[in-house]
């Protein structure tokens, strides 16, 4: 569960990030700039981000599970002495 409370975190600091840059893109200016609608929008999209990990789930949180849980230790008659 705290990987996939990490990768969700991140993925939603990042869709808020990426949503301030697309608002305040729009402006032609900065002095321009509506910030509490970047705030706002950002805001919106992190919790979507977030409800979307939730219904859906994260690969990077699936997949790194899957490789924990998989991973096969060999056996001592399978190791290879070197001596």
């Amino acid at each position: 569960m705290d990987k996939f409370i990490k990768a969700s975190a991140i993925r939603a600091i990042r869709t808020v990030c990426q949503t301030a840059v697309a608002v305040i893109g729009t402006a032609f200016v900065l002095e321009d700039v509506n910030w509490w609608m970047v705030i706002s929008a950002s805001i919106l999209a992190g919790i979507l981000s977030v409800l979307t990990s939730i219904a859906t789930g994260l690969p990077e949180a699936e997949y790194e599970q899957h490789i924990y849980m998989s991973h096969d230790e060999p056996d001592d008659a399978e190791v290879e002495d070197d001596e």
